[in-house]
């Protein structure tokens, strides 16, 4: 009788700490499959766009890859599917990557266009590829507006209407 339970106790006391260790383990792999704190930082950026200057690019940076907001100014032209209206202004929203091998083009005020150093790409001020070996004009990244602000991240009505036209 006394062996019964004793055997009975190590079986209990043996599935206990399975249980336990069984537990552990699909918490420690769920928390494997959430992604990191800083990845989560990083899904919405807010950008306030109502003190940008014209023809200045602003760089923002969202997932670790730069975003070029541009301000047109009065003799800049929009050009279709390209363009987002933010209250009076038109305004230009890409990821600044070159659309070749992923440099960073540079913004030329006094010719309103990008030009990429690495091969000569040229884009024009809504990153349309215009010159050189770039395949497809600059990306456009999710945005969403609210007003004056926009957040880059989300599948926002503005951007959805963009994409439509693109």
């Amino acid at each position: 009788m006394i062996n019964e339970s004793r055997r009975g106790f190590v079986g209990k006391a043996f599935g206990a700490v399975a249980g336990v260790g069984a537990v552990a383990s699909l918490v420690a792999m769920k928390k494997t499959w959430d992604p990191l704190p800083s990845v989560m930082a990083a899904g919405f950026t807010v950008v306030d766009v109502s003190n940008m200057e014209e023809n200045k690019l602003n760089i923002v940076v969202w997932r670790g890859k730069p975003i070029f907001v541009l301000k047109y100014s009065a003799d800049m032209k929009p050009t279709e599917g390209r363009n987002v209206k933010i209250g009076d202004n038109y305004f230009s929203v890409m990821i600044g990557l070159c659309t070749h091998l992923g440099c960073i083009p540079a913004y030329r005020e006094d010719k309103k266009d990008f030009k990429c150093a690495c091969h000569g790409g040229k884009y024009t001020d809504a990153g349309v590829q215009t010159f050189g070996p770039p395949p497809r004009p600059l990306d456009i990244p999710p945005f969403d507006l609210d007003g004056t602000t926009l957040t880059l991240g989300k599948d926002g009505a503005a951007y959805k209407e963009l994409m439509a036209k693109a």
